[in-house]
């Protein structure tokens, strides 16, 4: 994606801000065509309202927006959309940063065109706001972009290799390491669980694993789930439930976006990805229920649901993650609908076994308006997963708690002696918003990111 910035513009229209408190205060300052002309669209200083102003010949003179009462980065995503064709310049950004402001403007342009015979026509361009950290704010916003994109593609032209490719493109920009397991080999390296998922598909399944930095410093381990389509496998899903499955891989574009930006803004780490990537399909050769299947642990699973196929291959990535006793270990995965049962689609859940890192994110979400919500790894609900002939069940047949038994199960596989977060999120825009269109999101990418930085900067 183009970004809709340009350096400098010396014909650049003003865009001024004003918030509903302020609004009657400021419209007084305004000459009376202007003040007619506002009230004649109906303007009433809510938040959110935009009008063009006129200017004596008839053009264009500049621009209002109106903001939240509390501002934040996505009040200035509406500019995106909002503003017509030209040259355009902030003439403040506060109380929200410079950089943050640019991020939101950046995002909210993102279109998702890739299928369109007629594209968009060219929307405004935007001087880089005054102060704003260019690298930073293009760095976060082409990552995000790039989950987006992956997110949104459909799973005809987004298979396991595709994921890979895009991985490899990644890695490749930014000199990084990364090897894939394709197959059979999957057997070999022993990862059973990845290829027992992905094996009914025609499109062989696979381990992505990515490195970036130097050895010496804190490692930092991502994992995604790179489920790149669902049907539920033999517990097949509802032709409605299947609908949005390709977006089932959100949790390894949401984990690529990190990276993208660990990498493009060289954090000091010696960052370490994992994706597990499959399609979870049916065939004569699909793993079935009450099958027991081995994992990279050692232990084993008997499989009460293929439906709940994500944890599964989540857990060989995390075993494996945690083998190098990362400083600090996150995955994110579509994982189950009673997370947004209870959390609803805009707000991921999080689950840590390290209160400290907990409160990091809680907190670096705050800051960067990326939100979450943390829900308990309440281990009295570990009795739901046991198995009368494995060592362990992956989908207990209750209906109550499936966020938290599916985060305890992947639980079994992380050491109590390595920091590890899971997010269980929507990974999608189901309505356009500012800064955000309707499509694939990495929710918790930004907020992610920004904990990395802090708590690395620490050591």
């Amino acid at each position: 994606m183009s970004l809709p910035f340009v350096d400098r513009s010396s014909s650049s229209l003003p865009v001024q801000f004003v918030t509903p408190a302020r609004w009657l205060d400021w419209l007084k300052e305004q000459n009376g065509s202007c003040q007619g002309w506002l009230e004649s669209l109906g303007l009433a200083g809510a938040a959110g309202d935009f009008a063009v102003l006129p200017g004596r010949d008839g053009k264009a003179a500049g621009a209002v927006l109106v903001l939240s009462a509390e501002p934040t980065l996505w009040d200035f995503g509406a500019l995106s959309t909002k503003l017509p064709p030209g040259s355009w310049k902030l003439t403040d950004t506060a109380p929200v940063s410079p950089t943050d402001a640019a991020i939101a403007i950046g995002l909210g342009a993102w279109r998702f065109e890739r299928y369109r015979s007629k594209k968009a026509k060219p929307g405004p361009k935007i001087v880089w706001p005054e102060k704003a950290d260019k690298a930073r704010a293009t760095a976060i916003i082409d990552a995000i972009c790039l989950a987006r994109d992956l997110i949104t593609t459909p799973s005809s032209d987004m298979g396991p290799a595709e994921l890979a490719a895009a991985a490899q493109k990644l890695a490749q920009a930014h000199k990084a390491k990364v090897k894939v397991i394709v197959g059979d080999d999957l057997l070999k390296k022993n990862y059973p669980m990845v290829h027992a998922v992905g094996r009914a598909s025609a499109r062989a399944p696979r381990l992505i694993d990515m490195t970036w930095g130097r050895d010496s410093d804190p490692k930092v381990t991502l994992v995604g789930k790179g489920v790149c389509f669902d049907s539920g496998g033999l517990d097949l899903k509802p032709s409605t439930g299947m609908l949005m499955m390709k977006k089932d891989m959100g949790g390894a574009a949401t984990m690529l976006a990190v990276a993208s930006m660990i990498m493009a803004l060289k954090l000091r780490v010696r960052l370490r990805l994992l994706i597990p990537a499959v399609e979870n399909s049916v065939s004569g050769n699909a793993f079935r229920p009450l099958d027991v299947v081995p994992t990279r642990k050692g232990i084993s699973v008997e499989i009460g649901n293929t439906d709940a196929e994500g944890r599964l291959i989540l857990c060989d990535a995390l075993f494996e993650g945690a083998s190098e006793k990362p400083t600090m270990m996150i995955d994110c995965a579509t994982l189950t609908g009673a997370a947004r049962v209870a959390l609803g689609t805009d707000l991921p859940a999080l689950f840590c076994n390290d209160d400290a890192l907990a409160d990091q994110l809680v907190a670096a979400g705050k800051d960067v308006t990326d939100p979450m919500w943390r829900l308990p790894l309440f281990k009295g609900y570990r009795r739901l997963l046991d198995s009368k002939v494995a060592d362990i069940n992956n989908a207990p047949g209750v209906a109550f708690g499936g966020a938290i038994t599916a985060a305890l199960y992947l639980q079994e596989f992380v050491p109590d002696d390595v920091p590890w977060a899971h997010f269980d999120m929507m990974a999608w825009n189901n309505t356009a918003r500012p800064g955000r269109p309707e499509g694939g999101e990495a929710q918790a990418a930004r907020a992610i990111f920004a904990a990395i930085e802090k708590r690395v900067a620490k050591k």
